[in-house]
């Protein structure tokens, strides 16, 4: 049994919410990067130039990506060897959010109440999802998540008569009906199986797989190159201004279900697909 002090997850997590805030991971670099270099209407070269740049000058003065510096998504991975100590694990991770937030200048976008509102304050509390995995260690994964993307999210509890076309019209419709308001290009992650809850976090943890790796199944491998093809045909393009580049990737994560069911999700994200991770 390894003992962790709850405080070193408070200490990661306020460095991984500055880190992923300012920079960009390196893969949706380069699939922006890449788009660029084949993108032939030069309205949308025009936009994917400034997306470079804007996420360069970031980089190099560690400032924000995106106005919108989104809710903090915490994923721990939590060795079942492990004991915590300390504290609160819930309560260490929302205080690194908070003085991650509240270091790095980070706007604070938490409402106390989804109906009556009012800002927290603080960005707190954080989206917790724990899993635990064998070993000693702890992975921590932040990912900001701004709402003008995770408001274009749906998902749909499919009889197993919708069939593949189903899923396939799905997502095409999403992302049709999302337009421009999750800026794009976006990155499109998408969940099937599992049941109504499940389904969601499927097509949220799809956003964290690297954007240059595929779907260990070759059925989704291929399907996720399909509906990438389909979803930048539809000429949305950067910001909406037309163009081939309406998404810059598009992954695929799955679960076993019910015989009754085939629970679909699609969760967008703009350009900006910010996660960082560290194990401890």
């Amino acid at each position: 049994m390894r003992e962790i002090n709850v405080s070193v997850i408070a200490d990661a997590v306020e460095t991984l919410c500055i880190e992923a805030n300012e920079h960009l991971p390196q893969d949706v670099r380069c699939a922006i990067e890449a788009c660029r270099a084949c993108e032939p209407w030069p309205t949308a070269q025009g936009v994917l130039d400034r997306i470079i740049e804007n996420y360069e000058i970031a980089d190099a003065q560690s400032v924000p990506i995106c106005q919108d510096t989104g809710m903090a998504c915490v994923f721990l991975e939590i060795g079942q060897d492990v004991h915590f100590t300390g504290g609160d694990l819930t309560a260490a991770v929302d205080e690194g959010v908070r003085r991650g937030y509240d270091k790095g200048y980070l706007r604070k976008s938490v409402v106390k109440d989804p109906v009556r509102r009012g800002n927290t304050g603080d960005n707190t509390p954080a989206m917790l999802y724990t899993e635990i995995v064998p070993g000693d260690r702890v992975k921590i994964t932040v990912a900001p998540k701004g709402f003008g993307s995770e408001n274009m999210s749906q998902i749909r509890m499919f009889k197993p008569s919708a069939g593949l076309q189903g899923i396939k019209d799905f997502i095409l419709q999403v992302v049709e009906e999302a337009g421009p308001n999750p800026c794009p290009p976006m990155v499109v992650g998408v969940g099937i199986g599992g049941t109504f809850d499940k389904c969601a976090l499927l097509a949220k943890k799809a956003l964290l797989r690297p954007l240059d790796s595929r779907n260990p199944d070759p059925f989704y491998a291929a399907l996720e190159e399909e509906m990438l093809e389909k979803v930048n045909a539809l000429g949305i393009g950067p910001q909406g201004f037309g163009g081939k580049t309406t998404a810059i990737g598009l992954n695929i994560e799955t679960l076993p279900t019910h015989i009754a069911g085939m629970p679909c999700a699609v969760n967008i994200n703009c350009h900006v697909t910010r996660h960082k991770s560290r194990t401890v």
